[in-house]
C-alpha cells in the first residue's frame, strides 16, 4: 500500500468531502483505492490525519543489562567495547554491537581515553612520596641547584607495548583504577638512563644505555 504524506491525505479527504467517489480520487491522485479508503477511515476513527507516534527501534538490551554493562566497566576500566560486546553475547545469548556498548557507556559519562601510565605504587611508596613532596615544598632555587635529577626509560625489543584505552569520566585521569600500572623490569629491552643537574652553575648530562635480556 502506498504511503501518503499528510498533505496528500488532506487533499484526498478534501476531494471526498467535495462529493467525488473514491475511484475518481484514486485516478486523479494516481493512488490505490485502498489507500484513499484508509485515509478516510483514519479521519473517521481518530479525528486526525497526522501520523501516530511510533515506538522507534526496539532496544537490544534491557535497562538492567545497561546498568550491568556500566558497573562492569567501573570495576575494570580497560576492556574494549568489542570485548564487552562479545562477553554480553556469551552471557545473555544476545547480539550487541561495539557501537551499542560505546553509546551506553557514553550516556553514563564513560569515554575511551589513553590511560596515564605510571609505576606500580604501594601504600608505603605513596606515603613516602607525599612526605618527600611536603618536606621539599619550600625549597628555593639555590637549594635545588645541588640536586641531580635522573630518569630512565625502557624500550621494548621483543614485543610492542600497543595502545590501550581506559573507560573513564572527565577528571578521573589519575584515579587509581584508571591508571595503567607497568613493571619497568622484565623482557628483552633497551634501558636508557639520564641525569642532569647544575654543579657550579654548569649543567651536566650523563646518559647510559644497557641491554636487558
Amino acid at each position: 500500500m502506498s504511503r501518503l504524506s499528510e498533505v496528500d491525505r488532506h487533499r484526498a479527504v478534501g476531494l471526498l468531502q467535495a462529493g467525488l467517489p473514491i475511484s475518481e480520487v484514486s485516478l486523479r491522485m494516481n493512488l490505490n483505492r485502498t489507500t484513499i479508503f484508509t485515509a478516510r477511515q483514519r479521519l473517521h476513527e481518530t479525528d486526525t490525519l497526522s501520523d501516530r507516534p511510533r515506538s522507534g527501534r526496539p532496544r537490544c538490551t534491557t535497562q538492567r543489562q545497561d546498568r550491568n554493562l556500566v558497573r562492569n566497566h567501573m570495576k575494570n576500566r580497560f576492556p574494549s567495547a568489542s570485548a564487552s560486546s562479545r562477553h554480553t553475547r556469551e552471557r545473555n545469548y544476545q547480539r550487541i554491537s561495539a557501537n551499542t556498548v560505546r553509546r551506553h557507556l557514553s550516556t553514563s559519562g564513560l569515554r575511551a581515553r589513553r590511560p596515564y601510565i605510571g609505576p606500580i605504587l604501594t601504600q608505603r611508596l605513596r606515603h613516602q612520596r607525599t612526605l618527600w613532596a611536603q618536606e621539599h615544598a619550600a625549597w628555593d632555587r639555590i637549594q635545588w641547584r645541588s640536586v641531580v635529577f635522573s630518569d630512565e626509560s625502557r624500550f621494548c625489543i621483543d614485543h610492542a607495548d600497543g595502545h590501550v584505552h581506559v573507560w573513564r569520566r572527565s577528571g578521573e585521569r589519575y584515579q587509581a583504577d584508571c591508571v595503567r600500572e607497568h613493571d619497568r623490569w622484565g623482557g628483552a629491552s633497551l634501558m636508557m638512563c639520564c641525569c642532569t643537574g647544575s654543579p657550579k652553575g654548569a649543567y651536566a648530562l650523563l646518559a647510559e644505555a644497557c641491554l636487558e635480556l
